[in-house]
């Protein structure tokens, strides 16, 4: 990060709504006992989500990759009583942060978690959902946009947003190296996908690594 990159980021914080103590505690948390702790939404992309929850109002969400909980906690709590949440993670040996903190945040019943692959699960709940909120295995970003649109899981007026779409910069690096990478070659595909398909209308975001915001018509 550039030293204006820097600079920017601190001015953005100083004049945005502070962090909640809870999620400012869980996002310590996360960098203290997890290996990729960018993983997780953070302040500034949870305060986002939230926003976009409460001006859509959706009864049914699901995610797609809980990490430590913090956008399941963000996007739960700026949504109605009447919204359940569904979140998915294939990682079970992180399931000890989410829960507590989750059950810290009285959010128990209207976060359901999820352990398995999105693929297996959605097929099980027999829902459409409001919005989604894909922030999973890279690779697999193709593969959950054909699920949600194919299937019925997303309707007319649903919204998918979709994370890390930019991966830090590497969908326009044509370098050997990066051409062979399947993470960038995947989420290159789900971009692809979203922007030819006439059944969406779609814009990236170019905050943070880049978020899709996809509006099925």
């Amino acid at each position: 990060m550039t030293l204006l990159e820097k600079e920017l980021d601190r001015y953005v914080r100083q004049f945005s709504s502070p962090e909640d103590p809870l999620l400012k505690e869980l996002d310590r948390q996360t960098h203290l006992y997890t290996v990729h702790p960018r993983m997780s939404s953070g302040h500034i992309q949870g305060m986002i989500l939230q926003m976009l929850v409460r001006m859509y109002r959706p009864v049914s969400i699901l995610e797609i990759g809980t990490f430590t909980g913090y956008s399941a906690i963000c996007m739960a709590r700026a949504a109605g009583e009447n919204c359940v949440l569904h979140t998915i993670d294939i990682n079970d040996e992180l399931e000890r942060i989410p829960a507590s903190f989750i059950a810290r945040a009285g959010l128990e019943k209207r976060i359901v978690r999820h352990i398995g692959r999105a693929q297996d699960v959605v097929p099980g709940l027999g829902l459409s959902f409001d919005m989604v909120f894909i922030d999973g295995d890279k690779r697999e970003y193709p593969e959950y946009y054909d699920l949600l649109l194919d299937n019925g899981y997303v309707h007319s007026g649903s919204v998918i947003l979709g994370d890390n779409v930019l991966w830090d910069g590497k969908v326009v690096d044509d370098s050997p190296k990066n051409l062979k990478d399947a993470h960038t070659a995947a989420i290159k595909r789900f971009n692809e996908k979203a922007v030819s398909d006439e059944r969406v209308e779609t814009v990236i975001m170019p905050f943070r690594d880049g978020m899709s915001i996809i509006y099925v018509k």
